[in-house]
């Protein structure tokens, strides 16, 4: 819907395809109704609503919704749907205007961040939204909730440490070796980011260097599978299971923070 359109009229607009979105709605077609007139839709679940004609025959036209002529009815009665254009614009008016674009292709979850509390985060664009819906021959999900939880809690801490490379950079795995103090160094960010860096430190080094590289391509910087195993010149399908390899022993180190974490003791020193 154009922006420069009274907002009336996309209130009236969002308000008939919202009512016809939530279930298959019946009623006059249009053509058998007077412009001028009102008709009744009647939804599946019995709920009724009387809406003017010309507003009906608007979406219509827009392709908001799709109207069909009721199998076993009267010629002059059809059911009403809604498009996926009507969807998207249903999504787009009921997000914030400043932003109606970016929102009705977002999917905002709420994440756990150790700073910051509950914070949210587009699931949509990491490629673990895509893998946390398979399942396997057996029916069981092919990545838990628990390993999604534990790549995008890997991706909070590495966005707020600010710990994506400038161009031409290679990680692999991530380090924070700058000296205190050094341009761009740790001296440089907050308190808040430098923890966060250092939780990802752990986190990667508690997994260890065999599998932390493809948390940080998939989790951290968004690559597809397909594109790990070209760059890596791994088998086909095979970064999948070393993603959830890597995926659970992360998540036995969010569960278990302590285990791990202390440096080895210091081996005795003999005189030469």
């Amino acid at each position: 819907m154009r922006s420069s359109e009274p907002r009336q009229s996309r209130k009236a607009l969002a308000a008939l395809v919202g009512f016809v979105a939530r279930g298959p709605v019946t009623g006059q077609c249009i053509r058998s109704v007077p412009m001028t007139s009102r008709l009744e839709l009647e939804r599946s679940d019995g709920t009724r609503r009387m809406v003017d004609t010309c507003l009906l025959k608007l979406t219509l036209e827009r392709g908001l919704l799709v109207g069909k002529v009721t199998q076993g009815r009267p010629p002059t009665q059809c059911t009403y749907t809604p498009t996926p254009e009507g969807r998207a614009a249903l999504r787009r008016w009921l997000c914030d205007p400043d932003s109606a674009f970016q929102d009705q292709h977002r999917a905002l979850q709420a994440r756990s961040d150790p700073d910051m509390g509950l914070v949210s985060v587009n699931a949509r664009e990491s490629p673990l939204a895509a893998l946390a819906r398979i399942k396997g021959r057996d029916g069981v999900l092919f990545l838990s909730p628990v390993h999604v939880e534990a790549g995008e809690r890997l991706r909070i801490d590495f966005t707020r440490g600010q710990m994506q490379p400038s161009l031409g950079q290679s990680w692999e795995p991530v380090h924070i070796g700058r000296q205190t103090g050094g341009a761009g160094g740790v001296a440089d960010i907050t308190d808040s980011a430098l923890a966060a860096r250092l939780r990802v430190q752990r986190a990667l080094a508690e997994v260890g260097p065999e599998l932390s590289g493809v948390l940080v391509d998939v989790c951290c910087f968004l690559k597809r599978l397909a594109e790990v195993e070209r760059e890596r010149q791994w088998p086909v399908r095979s970064a999948k299971l070393m993603l959830r390899t890597a995926l659970a022993a992360l998540a036995r180190h969010y569960d278990n923070p302590g285990r791990g974490s202390k440096p080895p003791p210091a081996q005795p020193r003999h005189a030469p």
